[in-house]
């Protein structure tokens, strides 16, 4: 099957474990957009929820197809997130943010009593860093920051966007896609990060991940518990 196609599925499958009166955390992403979709499906079909999302991208989809919108100061918790990943570990520890709205995802993910990870069979990975770490980091004196990231070993890579210019969060912050150093561990790595000035939280997601929703190219999905 195509990756669009696998994603489609995917999503598809995690929108049943949806259930009337929940309150749902809506990921960012190309996959948590055909979750997206699917779920706008379930709700013009009878379902009856709420949701809140994770960036703004996932939000004007959502109220594209009819799902009921709140803001993240509405509610102090939600049911369930579905949201996606770039890698999965064997602990179900997660590296998110390709998409860059990590600090929100994280925030949502935070409120759930559960997150669903949704993937393809590509984002499994015996250990994490094969891709470069999201940091999201204030504009002030972010080049100082960057010095800061470089100090620790990463090799820091500021993103832009397809024209050249500097992405912007929807938070208005920058995202530095860090390369790690080999001889550190993702966790060292991360608490360090956190401890510089400037930056406000990373990609690296631990001890969040319920449930796995995964496709495989052969068109199986599994969820695993």
């Amino acid at each position: 099957m195509s990756d669009e196609a696998i994603k489609k599925k995917i999503g598809e499958t995690a929108a049943t474990l949806v259930k009337d009166g929940m309150i749902v955390g809506l990921g960012t992403g190309s996959t948590a957009y055909w979750f997206i979709k699917s779920l706008g499906k379930r709700c013009h079909e009878g379902l009856k929820i709420k949701a809140v999302a994770s960036s703004n991208a996932s939000m004007i989809l959502a109220m594209k197809v009819g799902i009921p919108m709140l803001s993240g100061d509405e509610v102090s918790h939600l049911d369930i997130t579905i949201d996606g990943a770039d890698e999965i570990d064997p602990n179900k520890r997660l590296i998110k943010g390709a998409g860059g709205a990590l600090l929100r995802e994280k925030i949502v993910a935070s409120m759930s009593r559960e997150l669903v990870v949704i993937a393809d069979e590509s984002k499994l990975v015996n250990q994490l860093g094969a891709k470069k770490l999201p940091v999201e980091i204030v504009p002030f004196a972010y080049k100082s920051t960057l010095l800061q990231i470089q100090k620790l070993g990463c090799t820091p890579f500021l993103r832009k966007t397809d024209h050249e210019g500097l992405f912007v969060t929807d938070n208005g912050n920058y995202i530095v896609d860090a390369k790690l150093p080999s001889e550190r561990t993702i966790d060292e790595v991360d608490r360090e990060l956190k401890n510089i000035p400037g930056v406000i939280e990373t990609g690296f997601f631990s001890h969040l991940a319920g449930r796995l929703v995964i496709g495989f190219f052969d068109g199986q999905i599994v969820v695993r518990p």
